[in-house]
């Protein structure tokens, strides 16, 4: 088969407003780039949900499992991590499986913050980790909801690998 889709999801709450919470002063980060003076996701890593969701499309794709399976949120080692360092391990995953990335795209839920100011140095930033084109938008929940009531934030993404042997 020369090639392979795969789906990826990745969802994770706002930090708790509270001072005592252990993920209070963290930044916000989406795709790479951090998106400063706004809320921070609560997570074992930087809760970055575009780079799960496309790393979770990648492995789909390539048949090699989820992000959890390989950087499991119970392994204190991948506490605080860089969602792109372990997106670009997944990269390499893929291509010794014997898949190239084709192309990335990306819906971003969200009601705020707004991500049209972000969103050039976001897809240039996972293209790069990535190697190959990824694109995204952001998509409102409209008041519904968990998301529409400002209490995260999620993403799907879809990836296009083509083999290469």
């Amino acid at each position: 088969m020369p090639f392979r889709v795969g789906l990826g999801f990745d969802v994770h709450p706002f930090v708790p407003s509270s001072a005592g919470s252990p993920d209070s002063g963290r930044p916000l980060v989406l795709a790479g780039v951090e998106l400063p003076g706004e809320r921070a996701l609560a997570g074992h890593s930087d809760a970055d949900v575009v780079a799960h969701a496309v790393a979770d499309a990648l492995l789909g794709a390539a048949g090699l499992g989820d992000l959890g399976e390989h950087f499991p949120d119970s392994d204190p080692h991948w506490a605080g991590a860089d969602s792109t360092s372990l997106l670009a391990s997944v990269v390499r995953l893929v291509g010794a499986s014997g898949w190239t990335v084709v192309n990335v795209d990306c819906a971003v839920v969200l009601e705020a913050p707004r991500l049209a100011p972000h969103k050039a140095a976001m897809q240039a930033r996972l293209s790069q980790v990535v190697g190959a084109p990824v694109s995204m938008k952001a998509k409102r929940a409209e008041g519904l909801g968990a998301l529409g009531r400002r209490e995260g934030i999620a993403c799907y993404a879809v990836a296009l690998l083509e083999s290469s042997s």
